[in-house]
């Protein structure tokens, strides 16, 4: 059964967060082509709704389709009242209450938080309007740092582009990574993107000597099965341990020990997804040594044992 996505468009909207749904959701097919998402778009009233970029958009739907939808998307804005004074029409907030699946791009946040979606909840925003938002929304575990939050029925994405970031880990959580990354290989982009928001703040790096980390990086994934202590990785790239560090934060955003323990998990949920491996040979190819390791890094990513998580994304991932 094809899955409804709504897309909530407000005046003030951000083109690219608006696009951005319509474009990954409808790449997620079943191996024969299948469509596996339909993308609706609705305003309050289906009234017009403009953007900064100079012209409107007129929605097919009004606020009564988000009755009908299995999850709803609602992107940035770039002003307006949430983002004013933390508020929301009753209309608004009475339309995003109670729905199976919500999720922000971006500024959207300000609207989930104003209609009371994130109170106590972790999230995030785009790290620029961080302040502004912490600011409004004292309740709401703000996190500016990650690309995306996954709370289960209530999902927030950092600035635009990471957008897709999140579309992409919806349709990875609901079919698996093999539909994800076709999807991905459709829209161009990849499948996920390492680190986090603090990479691209604003800030002020130190001249690099070299050629920074990204070469390890590749060396690292080519690895994932062997012991890599730091000591390891900082000789790899010819830097001391403590500029290695320094250097791979600034580059990707988090520390070597967590960006490997990333990939590993990526890599394990690949083999459970993709292959009929027993858990305890997956755990040993991920780099993880022993089923019991691999059980404690997944249920810490993704909430589920490896066998619990091999049937739902298995079956997940046959034609419909």
């Amino acid at each position: 059964m094809t899955h409804r996505v709504a897309v909530l468009v407000l005046d003030h909207f951000s083109p690219l967060d608006l696009g951005v749904p319509g474009q990954v959701f409808w790449a997620a097919e079943t191996a024969a082509g299948e469509k596996l998402y339909e993308v609706v778009t609705c305003s309050p009233g289906r009234r017009p709704v403009r953007c900064g970029a100079g012209y409107s958009v007129v929605p097919d739907h009004d606020l009564d389709v988000l009755d009908t939808a299995d999850t709803v998307v609602v992107p940035g804005i770039h002003a307006g009242r949430a983002m004013k004074d933390g508020t929301v029409t009753a209309e608004l907030r009475d339309a995003l209450r109670g729905r199976a699946r919500v999720m922000s791009i971006c500024t959207g946040a300000f609207v989930l938080a104003a209609a009371g979606l994130l109170d106590g909840r972790p999230a995030t925003t785009h790290w620029r309007e961080a302040p502004r938002f912490a600011a409004l929304f004292p309740r709401v575990r703000l996190d500016p740092a990650v690309l995306y939050v996954d709370d289960g029925d209530v999902l927030t994405s950092a600035g635009v582009a990471a957008g897709i970031d999140l579309c992409l880990h919806v349709v990875r959580r609901d079919h698996g990574s093999e539909v994800a990354n076709r999807a991905a290989r459709r829209c161009v982009t990849p499948p996920w993107r390492e680190g986090g928001q603090a990479q691209y703040v604003d800030r002020p790096l130190p001249v690099s000597g070299g050629n920074g980390t990204a070469a390890t990086r590749s060396w690292m994934l080519g690895r994932l099965d062997a012991d890599l202590p730091l000591e390891a990785l900082a000789e790899h790239a010819r830097m001391s341990v403590r500029t290695f560090t320094r250097r791979f934060r600034e580059e990707t955003g988090m520390s070597p020990a967590r960006w490997l323990a990333r990939q590993r998990v990526e890599h394990a949920r690949l083999l459970l997804e993709t292959t009929d491996l027993p858990v305890e040979e997956v755990a040993r190819r991920s780099g993880f040594g022993t089923s019991v390791s691999l059980r404690q890094h997944l249920h810490a990513a993704v909430g589920v044992a490896p066998l619990a998580y091999r049937h739902t994304f298995r079956r997940a991932a046959l034609p419909a």
